[in-house]
C-alpha cells in the first residue's frame, strides 16, 4: 500500500535534514525515507510551477576570419597544449625529461601569428582562459584569437579582459573621415579612443594632436598620461608646443610623461634649458694635472626646475641634490657633453675620472639618458669592454642598466656582447642580459650558453643555480642545436668534491633540454604552411 505523505513546507524539509528526523520531525513525514519521498514531491512541485522565462536577443553572428585555418598537427599541437596548462594549472615544472608545455605556448603563438593562420573556434574558449589566467600572453593569444576571440569575449564576463586593450572588435573609421573620426573620440569607449588616437597618429601626426586637444582639459588624469603615452610613436618636434603645454599639467605623473618625451627630442626648447643646469653642474675640472670631471649639485629645486619635470622629494635614503642632479643630467642631450669636454667622443668622455665620489651617480644619468635617447654610441662606451668586470669597468655595474643599455645595439652586436660576457665571467650574472637577447640565439652566442652550462656542470654545481638560464636556453636555443648537446645529457662520473648527485640532476636537465628543442623543431615544422 503506497505511503501517504502530508504536505510540510520545504523550510521544515531542510530543517529536519539538517538536524536529524529523531530530533526535529517534520509533520506526517515520519523516518528517513518519508523525507527523502517528501521531498521528491517538493521538487517535482516546485519545478513544474516554473514560468518560461521571456527569450533573450540572439547575439549578432560572429564576424568572419579571412585568415587561413590551422594545419591539423598544428591544431593537434595547440590543443595539446592548451590541455596540459589546464592540467597543470599553468605552473610547469622544472623536474625530469619532459618539456614544459606551459613554456612554449608564447613562442607557438608568436610563430603562428608570424605565418597568418586563424584560431580554431573550438578552441577559443581554452585559448581566452588561458589569456586570462597569465598576463604574458594576452597581447599574442588576443592577435591569435582575431575578431571572433573578441566577440566571444563580450559574451563571458570572465574575459572581459580582452576587450580593454582594443576596440571591442569594432573596426575603426577610416583617419581620413573627419566625422567618424570626431563621433568615435567623442563618443567611444576608452579602449576604442585609445586605438582610434593610435590610428590617427599613424597616419597624421599633427591630426592626432589636433584630436587629443579637443578634450585634452576635460580628460580624468588617468587618462591623459595615457594619451600622453601614445605620443612615443612617432614622437617629432611637431610634438613640442602640446608638451611644452603639458608642464604645467595639473598631475604630476602628466608633467612628468610630458618632460621626459620634450628630452627625447634633442632640439626642444626643454632640452635646451636642461642642458644649461646640468653644464651648470658638471664641468672639466681643470685643478690637476690630468683631465677629469668636476661636480657641483644643485643647492636647490626652483619652482622652474620643477615645471619642467624635476621632483624636488627625493625617495626614502636619497640625499636631496643627489636626486636632482641626476634628473638634469638624464634630462640633458647626450650631445651637450663631447663639446663640453673638448670635443672628446662619448667613450672617452665616460672615462674620464670623476672627482669627489660622483661618478656612480653621474654614470648611473648618463645611462638613463641614453636609453630614453636611444643613442648607440654612448650605449656602447657606458656598457664598455664586455671582458672587464663590471666592478672595474669605465661605465655602469648596474646589471639591470646594461641590460637595457644592450636593448639599444643592434641585434647581432647584442648577442655578440652577451657572448663574450658569458665566456669571460660565466653565468652567475648572465640572466638579465640575456633576457634582451633576439631568439633564437644566434652564434656565438648559443655555443657560449652551452660551453658555459657544460663547464658548471664539471664543476660539480648542482643545476637549480642555473635553472634560469636552463630554461632561457630550453626557449631560446635553436633548435638546430640538439643533435650536439646529446653528448651532455649522459651521467659521467663526478669529480672529487662534487655535490651528491649533481651530474645525474645534469643528465636530466640535458635530456630536458634536446627534448624541448625537438619539439620546438617539430611545432616549428607543423606550422610550415603546406
Amino acid at each position: 500500500m503506497p505511503r501517504t505523505i502530508t504536505p510540510a513546507s520545504w523550510e521544515e524539509l531542510v530543517t529536519t535534514a539538517l538536524l536529524g528526523t529523531d530530533r526535529r520531525p517534520a509533520a506526517g513525514v515520519g523516518g528517513p525515507a518519508g523525507l527523502l519521498d517528501a521531498a521528491v514531491l517538493h521538487t517535482v512541485r516546485r519545478r513544474a510551477g516554473l514560468l518560461p522565462a521571456a527569450p533573450a536577443a540572439r547575439p549578432a553572428p560572429a564576424p568572419v576570419d579571412p585568415r587561413p585555418p590551422l594545419p591539423p598537427a598544428a591544431r593537434r599541437r595547440l590543443a595539446q597544449l592548451l590541455a596540459d596548462r589546464s592540467a597543470s594549472g599553468g605552473s610547469g615544472g622544472r623536474r625530469g625529461t619532459a618539456p614544459d608545455l606551459t613554456e612554449l605556448i608564447p613562442q607557438w603563438l608568436a610563430t603562428a601569428n608570424q605565418r597568418g593562420f586563424r584560431a580554431p573556434a573550438a578552441l577559443l574558449p581554452a585559448l581566452l582562459d588561458a589569456a586570462r589566467a597569465r598576463t604574458d600572453l594576452r597581447p599574442q593569444a588576443l592577435t591569435f584569437a582575431g575578431p571572433r576571440g573578441l566577440w566571444l569575449a563580450g559574451l563571458n564576463p570572465e574575459w572581459k579582459f580582452a576587450l580593454r586593450g582594443s576596440s571591442g572588435g569594432s573596426s575603426l573609421p577610416d583617419p581620413t573621415e573627419p566625422e567618424a573620426v570626431t563621433r568615435l573620440w567623442e563618443e567611444g569607449l576608452f579602449a576604442e579612443r585609445v586605438a582610434l588616437l593610435g590610428a590617427v597618429r599613424a597616419h597624421d601626426p599633427s591630426a592626432a594632436l589636433a584630436l587629443l586637444a579637443t578634450t585634452w582639459a576635460t580628460e580624468r588624469a588617468e587618462d591623459r598620461l595615457m594619451f600622453l603615452d601614445s605620443l612615443r610613436t612617432g614622437l617629432s618636434a611637431v610634438d613640442e608646443p602640446f608638451l611644452e603645454q603639458a608642464l604645467s599639467d595639473r598631475s604630476r605623473n602628466v608633467r612628468s610623461t610630458a618632460a621626459e618625451l620634450l628630452s627625447a627630442l634633442p632640439e626642444s626648447a626643454f632640452a635646451g634649458r636642461m642642458a644649461a643646469r646640468a653644464l651648470s653642474c658638471v664641468s672639466p675640472d681643470l685643478t690637476g694635472d690630468e683631465a677629469s670631471i668636476a661636480v657641483e649639485a644643485p643647492h636647490e629645486c626652483d619652482a622652474a626646475m620643477e615645471r619642467d619635470g624635476v621632483v624636488a622629494a627625493p625617495p626614502s635614503g636619497r640625499g636631496e641634490r643627489s636626486w636632482w642632479l641626476g634628473q638634469l643630467v638624464e634630462a640633458a642631450p647626450l650631445a651637450t657633453w663631447p663639446a663640453r669636454f673638448a670635443g672628446r667622443s662619448a667613450r672617452e668622455v665616460v672615462g674620464l675620472p670623476v672627482a669627489d665620489g660622483w661618478a656612480e651617480e653621474l654614470h648611473a644619468a648618463w645611462c638613463r639618458a641614453t636609453v630614453r635617447q636611444r643613442d648607440p654610441e654612448w650605449a656602447r662606451a657606458l656598457l664598455g669592454a664586455p671582458s672587464v668586470p663590471p666592478s672595474n669597468g669605465p661605465g655602469t655595474t648596474s646589471l639591470a642598466e646594461r641590460s637595457k643599455l644592450l636593448g639599444i645595439l643592434p641585434a647581432a652586436e647584442r648577442a655578440g656582447w652577451v657572448a663574450d660576457f658569458i665566456a669571460a665571467h660565466g653565468l652567475s650574472e648572465a640572466f638579465q642580459l640575456l633576457g634582451v637577447c633576439p631568439t633564437p640565439w644566434a652564434e656565438p652566442l648559443g655555443r657560449a650558453v652551452v660551453d658555459a652550462l657544460d663547464i658548471a656542470r664539471d664543476a660539480g654545481s648542482y643545476p637549480w643555480s642555473f635553472s634560469g638560464v636552463m630554461g632561457l636556453a630550453e626557449r631560446c636555443l635553436n633548435p638546430a642545436e640538439a643533435d650536439h648537446l646529446e653528448v651532455l645529457t649522459t651521467t659521467p662520473d663526478e669529480p672529487e668534491n662534487a655535490s651528491p648527485g649533481a651530474n645525474g640532476y645534469w643528465s636530466e636537465a640535458f635530456q630536458r633540454l634536446v627534448s624541448t628543442l625537438r619539439l620546438r623543431a617539430a611545432m616549428d615544422s607543423e606550422l610550415t604552411p603546406a
